[in-house]
């Protein structure tokens, strides 16, 4: 059931089988199999998460290709609640680990509501994280003007928007000096290339060089505002006056994780991802890793394949340690007669 303020005492002296922090694709997967497996689960969802920004979901097997991503996720959570997980809107800010005479288990203190918040604590066997990460956009005086676009034909991810792009007029939109090299794979969709450094990159003359070498603009001077209409960019508008004409654009800017809940616990990391083996169990073992947290590639569709993996391996550790179940009826009578 959808738990709020008014009902999550039903919910506080429970212990769920799996907290999953983080209601994308990932962790509703997770949620939607573990119900299947007969296990109880909550999931803690934070919104506006990655998948949410996503306008069309093009490269998804079996949808329409203007699917946006939060249909995709209202469909999810609403067969996750249809199998009984329980859902709430909230910020994680910890998971502890607990032992009690009942044995190990998680406490996962949770926020709700931006003011007069509240902060309570739900306990599970296993935690899945699941939270993701948030892309980093430019920044600009008015950034409605950024949102009319980004998930449009203002990409952030190459991997699933690459085709999109195939031989248009192309922004680049960087960071950092590093993230222009994103420049030389974007070529392999598009040649017409220009780089946007919003005034706030220092490119060095190596890096100068190579952009022209392959023919790419650098344009330095700080962006004023996105142009366009009906969410479709066609350029920029500098601060200066000047504009500069493109057909689509790419943020390559990099983004922040959200596992800050995590860091009290010992695990396994590279960088900001989380090691995790091949059913998606960190270091932890009643701690599993899906989806953009993890290691591996960024994609809607191989975060719901993790959530089933770490569904089925949380289901097969508490089946293994579970008494059998027996048709109890029917060895009554066999020990009568």
């Amino acid at each position: 059931m959808k738990l709020s303020r008014k009902n999550l005492n039903e919910r506080l002296n429970h212990l769920y089988d799996v907290i999953i922090v983080g209601g994308g694709a990932g962790g509703l997967s997770a949620a939607i199999y573990l119900q299947r497996y007969n296990l109880s689960c909550l999931v803690v969802e934070k919104g506006r998460g990655r998948s949410f920004w996503m306008q069309e979901l093009r490269n998804y097997l079996g949808l329409p290709a203007d699917t946006p991503g939060r249909e995709l996720l209202q469909r999810g959570q609403e067969h996750a609640l249809s199998l009984g997980a329980d859902y709430l809107r909230g910020y994680v800010e910890a998971v502890t680990e607990e032992t009690t005479e009942a044995g190990k288990s998680f406490a996962v203190r949770v926020k709700i509501g931006k003011t007069d918040s509240i902060y309570p604590v739900f306990r599970s066997k296993y935690v899945i994280a699941a939270s993701g990460l948030i892309d980093y956009l430019p920044r600009l005086d008015n950034m409605q003007n950024v949102y009319d676009y980004a998930g449009y034909n203002l990409h952030v991810c190459m991997i699933c928007d690459g085709y999109d792009m195939n031989d248009k007029l192309c922004g680049l939109f960087v960071g950092s000096e590093a993230s222009i090299n994103t420049a030389f794979v974007l070529n392999w969709f598009t040649p017409y290339i220009t780089v946007f450094t919003n005034g706030q990159v220092e490119v060095g003359s190596e890096m100068r060089q190579k952009l022209q070498d392959h023919g790419f603009p650098l344009v330095e001077t700080p962006i004023q505002q996105f142009l366009g209409e009906n969410h479709q960019m066609t350029g920029v508008e500098l601060v200066d006056g000047s504009t500069v004409k493109l057909e689509t654009g790419l943020v390559a800017m990099g983004s922040r994780y959200h596992s800050e809940y995590l860091k009290g616990l010992d695990l396994e990391w590279k960088g900001g991802n989380l090691v995790t083996d091949s059913m998606c169990r960190t270091s932890h073992p009643r701690i599993f890793a899906v989806g953009d947290l993890k290691e591996g590639l960024n994609q809607v569709s191989v975060a719901v394949a993790d959530g089933t993996l770490a569904a089925t391996a949380i289901w097969r550790d508490i089946r293994r340690s579970s008494p059998p179940r027996r048709w109890e009826q029917n060895l009554s009578i066999g020990a009568v007669s």
